[in-house]
């Protein structure tokens, strides 16, 4: 701790690179269209460990800004306070800088050790405010309620459901049966992807067992109430995976290293080293 707030006090670097650099995100924009980008993109902008070289922060305390923010329902400025109290000088543009950088890569070293998920899934969709206009947030989970993965959209259709169901199957096993609730946009993208791909994924409509995943956007909600929207596509995107992270971390998806028992903080953490 003693090294922490030494270091701490360092003056704040005046620029920042290019804060969406060699960000893994799913999502594009080209020419004022949302698009998604294609498998290839996503597998070659997964590589590399994380680098915080360049940075005037220490490693530990831009890992204890992101986890805080992610982890916990509070604004920059307030994070801004708590840092304050504890001899850390760093502006909430700084840590909202962090947030955007880094959130991402954590979010790729925890896909390389996320657990295994069953092969019945629920899928549904949750919203999110960004710069006034509500954009829609596609989650799903296995019936122990283990993250499986999201994607964050601007719009609610086959499109947009189909491409989150490619996402989720990429980095998961193929599902064996989907619960949905009545949505016509998310059955049309799963007889979709059943013709294209020649599987035979079932198809379940039933309010009942989707109450699993709709208890579960609550652990996102409660933490972007606090920020009262996001002020770009690309913020939300990002922080949301941390958001993701930490909390399929908390349900102890993170597959251990070693034979020590850790923290889910301790985990967090861990992700960068």
């Amino acid at each position: 701790m003693t090294r922490l707030l030494a270091n701490s006090l360092r003056p704040q670097v005046s620029g920042w690179v290019d804060e969406l650099r060699g960000e893994d995100l799913s999502q594009v924009f080209t020419s004022g269209t949302f698009r998604y980008a294609s498998p290839l993109i996503e597998r070659w902008r997964s590589g590399g460990m994380i680098n915080f070289k360049g940075s005037q922060f220490e490693r530990d305390i831009i890992l204890w800004g992101v986890r805080w923010y992610v982890a916990y329902p509070i604004s920059y400025r307030q994070l801004e306070e708590m840092m304050g109290e504890r001899g850390i000088a760093v502006e909430h543009s700084t840590l909202n800088r962090w947030v955007i950088k880094y959130a991402p890569e954590l979010e790729k070293q925890f896909r390389r050790r996320q657990r295994p998920v069953g092969r019945s899934w629920r899928l549904d969709e949750t919203y999110v405010k960004i710069k006034g206009k509500w954009a829609y947030l596609y989650r799903a989970v296995d019936k122990e309620g283990y993250t499986i993965d999201f994607l964050l959209t601007p719009q609610r259709d086959q499109d947009a459901a189909e491409a989150f169901l490619r996402k989720a199957i990429r980095n998961q096993p193929l599902p064996e049966k989907i619960t949905i609730d009545e949505s016509g946009a998310n059955t049309a993208a799963i007889k979709h992807y059943n013709r294209t791909h020649k599987t035979a994924i079932v198809i379940r409509h039933s309010k009942y067992f989707n109450t699993i995943v709709e208890q579960d956007h609550r652990a996102v909600k409660r933490i972007t109430r606090p920020m009262l929207g996001f002020k770009s596509f690309w913020a939300a995107r990002c922080t949301i995976a941390g958001m993701e992270v930490m909390h399929a971390i908390r349900k102890g998806q993170l597959a251990p290293t070693g034979n020590a028992s850790q923290t889910p903080a301790e985990q967090f953490y861990a992700l960068a080293a």
